[in-house]
């Protein structure tokens, strides 16, 4: 049985290919007691409108209320990728070397568990940022692109 977020990757990528854009991630989530099936979308420009938002959604609602693949209740929601979005695959991060990233450790490391940086390389050996410090994979939990003003 193929997972929901699989499943729904699928019908969300031809919504959003038709409205000039592509997927960045599909979650389900339990948060405060609500679950949440989010589709993340996003284009080569990095601008997201509301109607393409809702045009994705009214697609993708569409198949889910005809295959109904989800018993349990939830919260659906379409959105931008945003401006602080995490970097999960490589494409991702090879996509943003050069970008400021917030990257959370699962422990500290030089006593802080978050370091901000400029993505400078990732590869087998980690993540470099400022093109000397590298974490391995293992030790991340999350990277994010971080906005400076």
């Amino acid at each position: 049985m193929r997972k929901i977020t699989d499943l729904v990757w699928d019908w969300a990528a031809e919504a959003a290919q038709r409205q000039g854009c592509f997927i960045w991630d599909v979650e389900f989530v339990k948060e405060g007691g609500e679950r949440y099936l989010r589709v993340y979308i996003d284009n080569e420009e990095g601008r997201i409108s509301i109607d393409q938002c809702e045009a994705v959604s009214r697609e993708v609602e569409a198949k889910l209320d005809e295959f109904d693949p989800i018993s349990e209740s939830y919260v659906f929601e379409v959105s931008s990728a945003g401006a602080e979005r995490e970097l999960k695959r490589p494409s991702d991060f090879q996509r943003f070397i050069g970008s400021s990233v917030a990257v959370k450790l699962y422990g500290a490391k030089g006593g802080l568990k978050e370091h901000v940086g400029v993505l400078t390389g990732y590869g087998e050996n980690g993540i470099e940022l400022d093109g000397r410090t590298v974490y391995k994979k293992d030790e991340v939990a999350q990277v994010r692109l971080r906005v400076t003003f």
